[in-house]
């Protein structure tokens, strides 16, 4: 009998939204190349740093539409993707060593993460004419404030660095490590790439995969090498999959 629950791989893309239109079309061909047209996701940054919002532009919300149409599933990423706020204690290690003032969510109170959450949702839902996929935080980051307001948002999905889970009701859908490639600097580029050439074999018993891509992977030869070996090893006996399959195996 086949079996009933096969072994996925998602991938997303993240940072979609104006500031980064080309860097995202070039990402996307490259996956659609390797899984399919429509099996991964986007993650849409309303306005990303306050530079370039998604409201207004007409012609970027028809190309969200028209991936959504292909099969894409759009997630809220956040609203501005950037952290403006002070940090204490383990939140300020998190802020300063996880990322470059990009956790956004990580130090808001629940107040103005609903609002955001909300405000994002309403934008992103009216660009693509259907409900969104979920909510991820930048940097898969998220503060009190933001766990409290997600559990209240109404989105069906969450995601952080080690799993999917559904904040209506806090259950896991999926658990491991996602693999993603850092480009800021040298060093990090060579840890990401170190990361993921381990992940390739460590990772391979898990059900479920998560691969994320950003823009600026597109800047460096080494990382989009590395990304392809990568999804080419994980479709060996697994599935390009999307996020609402975690959720109907899960049922």
């Amino acid at each position: 009998m086949p079996n009933s629950d096969p072994k996925r791989l998602l991938v997303s893309i993240h940072d979609v939204g104006p500031r980064f239109e080309r860097e995202v079309d070039q990402l996307a061909q490259r996956l659609e190349n390797r899984i399919g047209a429509g099996k991964y996701a986007m993650l849409v940054v309303p306005d990303h740093w306050g530079e370039a919002p998604l409201a207004g532009n007409r012609a970027f919300q028809a190309r969200l539409r028209s991936y959504a149409e292909s099969g894409v599933e759009m997630f809220v990423h956040g609203w501005f993707h950037r952290d403006y706020a002070d940090h204490t204690g383990t939140a300020y290690l998190r802020a300063k060593y996880m990322t470059a003032s990009e956790g956004e969510f990580l130090g808001l109170s629940a107040e103005v993460a609903a609002q955001r959450m909300a405000d994002g949702r309403a934008l992103v839902e009216d660009a693509i004419g259907r409900p969104a996929a979920g909510f991820i935080a930048p940097a898969w980051l998220y503060g009190p404030g933001a766990r409290d307001a997600l559990a209240r948002s109404g989105f069906a999905l969450a995601e952080d660095h080690m799993r999917v889970w559904q904040p209506s009701t806090g259950a896991i859908v999926a658990r491991g490590p996602v693999i993603t490639w850092a480009s800021r600097s040298p060093a990090r580029t060579a840890s990401s790439l170190a990361f993921a050439s381990l992940a390739r074999t460590a990772l391979q018993p898990l059900r479920n995969v998560r691969i994320a891509v950003h823009p600026g992977d597109t800047t460096k030869d080494s990382i989009l090498s590395s990304i392809d070996r990568t999804i080419r090893s994980f479709l060996k006996g697994r599935e390009p999959a999307r996020y609402r399959d975690l959720v109907h195996a899960a049922a």
